[in-house]
């Protein structure tokens, strides 16, 4: 797919609470086997935080790079499954903060942990049908997991937010995206439950191997490209293993994968995951770099993207605020703090 003109990336931005809590943590108090290998971290929101202030931040960073008029937004749309309100837009929150009221589109995507990237082919085709001069997209999660659950391990918090614009402003340009989407059960929340559930053996191959397998594969078909055309890999990252795997059977070697996977530093971000990476990755990039974005989402389905990064990334990113500054920006926490912080206590 792609739009009837060329669109890019004009400011990108994340964020990642403070607070970290070491799996090693999490298993002194349960004791469990399923704690990950080697030693791993995930982040926290504090007490003050959730995903409307997380995206709130990250979409500032974005702004705070792509340095436009937050009147010309003419879209701001953002994905999340853990949102502070059941019944109100987080979108109307963000929009609101950063300036971009009353002349924009605000709405909240949902779809797993691929909100964001279904967000963003929005603002893509927003701005390529000449709908909109900028149009902002993101995802942030506080994700959930119940007490003693292996998810509990690695489920963090952060987002990202990206500002689509066109092409002769831009820092990389989109090539195209595709999207494979079914009806996998592998992961799921019913209305009023408090935490997720998970398949189990449907989260793996039939699940997140597939559906990133089949999006990538259409991708690399429509543009002709192949795995060594690109520069960086960056797929959704619910663990350590599984975009390493998945990068290994689309012939993408280790190290174009492994520098853009923050789940042993900040958890599984859901549905800021792959939307960090992007960033992490683009950090990084030199001009003439082609950067391949997998997103993956529950439920279930992928989003795959081709960008080139263009002549003006050096100055564009020198705006901005570096996603290895939030890495870097750390304060460990115990479990009962962590507890709190969280809610997982309930007096009533």
């Amino acid at each position: 797919m792609k739009p009837n003109k060329a669109v890019g990336i004009v400011g990108y931005g994340g964020y990642i609470p403070r607070y970290r809590i070491d799996a090693a943590e999490v298993n002194r108090v349960w004791k469990d086997s399923a704690m990950p290998l080697g030693r791993s971290f995930k982040a926290v929101p504090g007490p003050d935080e959730d995903t409307a202030t997380i995206a709130i931040q990250a979409a500032r960073n974005a702004m705070r790079m792509a340095q436009i008029s937050p009147e010309k937004l003419r879209a701001v749309w953002f994905g999340t499954e853990s949102k502070p309100y059941a019944v109100k837009p987080t979108s109307t929150i963000v929009a609101d903060a950063i300036g971009a009221l009353p002349h924009a589109n605000a709405a909240d995507w949902e779809f797993a942990c691929k909100p964001g990237t279904e967000a963003m082919q929005a603002a893509i085709a927003m701005v390529g049908s000449g709908m909109a001069p900028y149009a902002m997209c993101g995802g942030a999660d506080t994700a959930q997991a119940r007490p003693g659950d292996i998810l509990e391990y690695n489920t963090g918090a952060g987002g990202a937010s990206f500002i689509l614009g066109e092409a002769e402003e831009s820092l990389a340009i989109l090539e195209a995206s595709t999207s494979y989407v079914t009806n996998t059960p592998d992961f799921f929340r019913r209305e009023g439950q408090p935490y997720p559930s998970h398949g189990q053996r449907f989260t793996g191959k039939p699940a997140y191997f597939h559906h990133i397998r089949a999006a990538v594969g259409e991708l690399l078909n429509e543009t002709g490209a192949t795995p060594e055309s690109f520069k960086y890999a960056v797929f959704h990252q619910p663990n350590y293993q599984f975009p390493l795997k998945v990068a290994a059977s689309l012939g993408f070697p280790k190290e174009k994968v492994e520098p853009f996977i923050l789940t042993s530093q900040i958890g599984n971000t859901y549905s800021g995951a792959a939307l960090l990476g992007l960033a992490t990755a683009l950090d990084a990039a030199a001009p003439g770099d082609k950067i391949l974005l997998a997103s993956y989402g529950s439920g279930a389905g992928s989003d795959a993207f081709s960008f080139t990064v263009t002549e003006r990334i050096e100055e564009i990113r020198s705006r901005g605020v570096s996603i290895k500054s939030y890495l870097n920006r750390t304060r460990l926490i115990d479990y009962a703090v962590y507890a709190r912080y969280r809610g997982k206590l309930r007096m009533n």
